[in-house]
């Protein structure tokens, strides 16, 4: 049981990043009766437009964050982006406060090192090959090892920041410093990945829950520097693959543990499954959900942490969306083309409200279903081509 937001009886949940993502969070939440406060880097983010209030804070700064949660006392932790002084959190969450799923899982996804390593080391599940690299001597003997193409990503960073392809051993210099300018948290350090040939790039929303594990249908996503344009549900996939994948969303999920929904990427090879990475989150590719599903995955999410049941998960109609992105910084501008956009048969369009554009930042994203995913893809194209931002 639990009052009304601002009564001494609220249950409340804070919310660390405030992007698109956690907004739908925080409206999920608020629908349930909860008090909700958003806390971000930079103000007037989407979800501090929604939250009963927020506060702009250094993330990275392990005493600024926990000063803030000793000040809020919220009864759940939500970390929402990847770029949180995790060792705080720990320590938090050994004193009794609730981080969401765990501190451990934020902790061991913040970094592509720790995930890799937890499951390619310790759980035995398929990857690409893989080498770690702190110099660029380092890197360049880990290209020479493993081939190219190869992939390049900082260990630490988010929406593809950083991540590049390395086609020949002379571009490991310029992938360096591309890694070192995208990463976050200042870590010097570069995963190096062996070229997957994969026929397909999913996403396979897990969701963790006192009802136990339950799975939506896959989601099928396109990326472009490692990050996503496109995506669309249900990914056609035979049952063999729908089996081992969520053979290893399950396995990977268990260990990090806790309630909510992870966001599990998966690469389909004519060899198999591979995993990919894993956010302890909401994942950006699932916004298609909120066109698709009865419940959408920040419903699940809302639902999980919170410790209610999940029904079955129903998939109403295929769907997709495509994005929206910016080409350069800027305060001053303007979405322009919507009532183009939403007249385009069964699509929405979501306008997140961020206040300042960066190059390659989401802006906005457009939601369409069909009779098949092919259909709504080219809805969802459609519309979100038909929106343009203008700058002033």
């Amino acid at each position: 049981m639990y009052g009304s937001p601002y009564s001494s009886t609220a249950r409340k949940i804070m919310l660390l990043g405030s992007g698109e993502l956690g907004k739908e969070v925080i409206i999920e939440a608020q629908r349930l009766g909860i008090e909700t406060i958003a806390v971000d880097r930079y103000e007037h983010a989407p979800a501090m437009q929604v939250a009963h209030r927020s506060h702009v804070i250094d993330m990275l700064d392990p005493e600024a964050l926990r000063e803030l949660i000793l000040k809020e006392t919220p009864d759940l932790i939500v970390p929402e982006i990847e770029a949180i002084a995790t060792s705080a959190l720990v320590e938090l969450e050994q004193e009794g406060w609730n981080v969401i799923p765990t501190a451990r899982a934020a902790l061991l996804t913040m970094d592509r090192e720790g995930i890799r390593r937890l499951a390619a080391e310790k759980l035995g599940l398929p990857t690409a090959p893989y080498r770690f690299a702190d110099t660029l001597d380092e890197l360049k003997a880990a290209v020479a090892e493993l081939g190219t193409p190869c992939v390049i990503k900082p260990i630490m960073s988010s929406s593809g920041k950083g991540q590049s392809v390395c086609k020949t051993e002379v571009d490991a210099e310029a992938c360096w410093q591309y890694a070192m300018d995208g990463g976050r948290a200042k870590k010097q350090r570069v995963i190096v990945e062996g070229f997957v040939r994969f026929d397909s790039e999913i996403t396979l929303l897990t969701v963790r829950s006192a009802s136990g594990t339950s799975f939506c249908a896959p989601i099928g996503h396109v990326q472009k520097d490692g990050d996503y344009i496109e995506s669309w549900q249900p990914h056609d996939m035979t049952a063999q693959q729908i089996a081992e994948a969520e053979a290893i969303a399950r396995a990977v999920t268990d260990e990090l543990g806790g309630f909510g929904i992870y966001g599990v990427e998966l690469f389909l090879t004519k060899e198999g499954v591979l995993f990919s990475e894993v956010s302890p989150r909401p994942h950006d590719t699932g916004m298609v959900t909120m066109a698709t599903q009865d419940l959408s995955e920040f419903a699940l999410h809302a639902r999980a942490i919170l410790g209610f049941p999940i029904p079955t998960i129903r998939l109403l109609t295929p769907g997709a969306t495509y994005t929206l992105k910016a080409d350069r910084d800027s305060d001053t501008f303007q979405i322009d083309g919507l009532a183009h956009a939403l007249a385009v048969p069964n699509t929405q369009v979501r306008v997140f409200g961020k206040p300042v554009t960066k190059p390659g930042r989401r802006m906005a994203v457009a939601l369409s279903t069909a009779d098949d995913a092919e259909q709504a893809r080219a809805l969802a194209k459609q519309a979100a081509q038909s929106l343009t931002i203008r700058y002033e």
